[in-house]
């Protein structure tokens, strides 16, 4: 998926406006399991994931939680570092070899300025980021693990594959003996 076709899942910016905004885009490339941002650091540039999965986390009381996991063509970052400018509490990590284009935060705000349809296409970003969070926090709280785990397998099946179940089991919030007999019952 070209850059301007992920922008028009949210917002059908002008192609000017898209120019504009890929002008600012630069690469970076991570290796499997390199930190982009640890706990204390804050968010300078907010990814677009070219390749590679991405997972945000946390340890605490010797465990790893799992917050997020990201993948082309989605955003990677660590939304509150970024766009508040403060510092994480969590870390990023790259679980695969990634190829991220990127923006910095002062870019962005310039081209704000410069642009209402950028600044109208990162708040429909964030408008669906948030749901997704709403929906993430609903599902923990109110879905059966198996519920989750279905959940979780139309969503994003493909990362039953690339990533290791015992941080999926950590970001549906259930412990890998458990994940393990989900995944052998149910089959996607």
């Amino acid at each position: 998926m070209e850059q301007h076709d992920y922008f028009k899942l949210f917002y059908n910016l002008a192609i000017t406006d898209c120019k504009l905004l890929e002008d600012k885009l630069r690469k970076k490339t991570f290796n499997k399991n390199e930190l982009v941002l640890k706990p204390g650091q804050v968010q300078r540039e907010l990814y677009f994931v070219k390749s590679g999965v991405q997972m945000s986390y946390l340890e605490a009381e010797n465990k790893t939680h799992v917050v997020a996991f990201t993948y082309r063509p989605n955003l990677c970052a660590i939304p509150e570092s970024f766009s508040l400018q403060l510092p994480s509490k969590y870390y990023l990590s790259c679980l695969s070899d990634s190829e991220l284009a990127y923006i910095t935060f002062d870019d962005l705000q310039i081209l704000f300025d410069q642009s209402k349809q950028i600044e109208r296409l990162f708040r429909k970003m964030t408008e669906t980021l948030l749901a997704g969070v709403i929906n993430r926090h609903i599902e923990l709280h109110s879905f059966s693990m198996e519920e989750r785990y279905k959940s979780f397998c139309q969503r994003s099946p493909h990362l039953l594959q690339l990533v290791p179940h015992k941080y999926i089991a950590s970001y549906l919030g259930m412990d890998a003996t458990n994940f393990s007999k989900l995944f052998n019952k149910i089959k996607f």
